[in-house]
């Protein structure tokens, strides 16, 4: 496939979790294998790794937390090559404010919207929430949802 026509994608947190050794349902799965097919080019931001951090915060407190599968996680997400790091910048979080101004208060997400629009990419996401704010907002439709 060439690279121009490669499909460009920004992971939303639960698509980074599995590489992280954390376990999520079938459909996240399933969409990852989908982008493995179509090799498409993955980005992810240091936001959804604060998030991932949450996530590990409240198994570790529950004993089903693996430091070991989520350092090698880190490592992969880090220096395998198969995903890439984006930058926000301030473009992205005046975008991310204006999004809490309409009134979507996930600042996360707010800000992994923005930075899907910031440079072009498309956002995967299970948030069906954040679609239906964009279309009522008539804002520019950057999701796919699984």
């Amino acid at each position: 496939m060439s690279k121009e026509k490669r499909l460009r994608i920004l992971l939303d947190t639960s698509f980074i979790l599995p590489t992280l050794g954390i376990d999520v349902n079938e459909r996240v799965i399933n969409a990852i294998r989908e982008l493995k097919q179509r090799e498409a080019e993955i980005f992810f931001s240091r936001f959804s790794l604060l998030e991932s951090l949450w996530v590990a915060a409240k198994l570790i407190r529950t004993g089903k937390f693996s430091y070991k599968r989520f350092l090698a996680g880190l490592e992969s997400l880090f220096k395998a090559g198969r995903y890439k790091l984006i930058s926000e910048g301030p473009d992205t979080f005046m975008k991310a404010i204006e999004l809490y101004r309409l009134g979507h208060e996930d600042m996360i997400d707010n800000i992994l919207y923005a930075t899907s629009i910031e440079h072009n990419l498309n956002f995967l996401t299970l948030d069906e929430e954040l679609k239906e704010f964009i279309k009522r907002n008539k804002l520019r439709d950057t999701l796919i949802l699984p």
